[in-house]
């Protein structure tokens, strides 16, 4: 059986529970909650990141509440405090991300579809590392995540970069899971390290690929020489959940793909 009625504090959980078919079980869902669209339709919004209603969420008698990462300690000790049940999951790779998808599968008793779910990200993941290993050059890749001040890719943004065939510019970064620890203190370092392709997407904001190029000593990287400067929406890429598996890599794909093609 498993929990019957679930809040979910972040995004992950809900499209997971979605697409697992366990939609009814879900009571409650974070506000910033995009796929499936269906689910700010259905579900009351309980939830920001760092904040929640903790009394509304009493109101809908959960038994189990899923959040995301330690900057939801908070809201969940207030919850537990209130003998509420909760899990926060912490991961932060892409292996992480298909583990999750079993592991919550398994908590509510669809183990076996999570798994097949799971496993066919797996195989997708698989044909798009086959596609980038035909290209003849890997580009070099600038992720930013926010702008002021500029932040670099976390980790599974920049493990999907590496599967879509670029190589992240900043790797050693990417491993650490606070935002405040990939600020870039010197944005002229991205000069230095010379990207052939600047992918934005700046968490709840509109990337601005022209405000990008006009920073001081930008116009020498060639991915602004070039115009190689994309969008990617942050809600399919910003979240470690089934979104970056699925349409988040395959816009890292087509993007570098487009740009391999332009180099023969």
């Amino acid at each position: 059986m498993g929990p019957q009625r679930i809040v979910c504090l972040t995004e992950e959980p809900t499209e997971t529970l979605y697409l697992l078919g366990e939609q009814d079980r879900i009571v409650g869902i974070s506000g910033f909650t995009v796929r499936p669209a269906i689910a700010r339709k259905e579900k009351p919004k309980v939830s920001a990141f760092t904040s929640a209603k903790i009394g509304e969420i009493l109101k809908l008698q959960p038994d189990f509440v899923v959040g995301f990462s330690d900057i939801q300690a908070e809201i969940a000790s207030e919850l537990i405090k209130h003998g509420i049940e909760v899990w926060i999951s912490n991961h932060r790779s892409v292996a992480g991300i298909l583990d999750y998808i079993r592991r919550l599968g398994a908590l509510v008793g669809a183990g076996d579809r999570a798994d097949a779910l799971a496993g066919e990200y797996e195989r997708r993941i698989a044909d798009v590392q086959a596609r980038a290993a035909a290209m003849p050059r890997r580009p070099r890749v600038y992720f930013e995540e926010w702008d002021t001040p500029p932040i670099t890719g976390i980790r599974w943004v920049s493990e999907l970069v590496g599967i879509a065939g670029g190589d992240d510019v900043f790797p050693e970064r990417a491993a650490m899971s606070l935002a405040r620890d990939r600020i870039l203190a010197d944005p002229l370092e991205v000069v230095r390290r010379a990207p052939d392709l600047i992918l934005g997407s700046w968490c709840g904001k509109k990337f601005r690929p022209e405000q990008v190029a006009a920073r001081e000593g930008w116009d020498a990287i060639p991915a602004v020489r070039d115009g190689e400067l994309h969008e990617i929406k942050s809600p399919i890429i910003l979240q470690p959940g089934p979104a970056a598996l699925t349409a988040g890599l395959d816009a890292l794909s087509a993007i570098v793909q487009a740009w391999s093609a332009k180099q023969r």
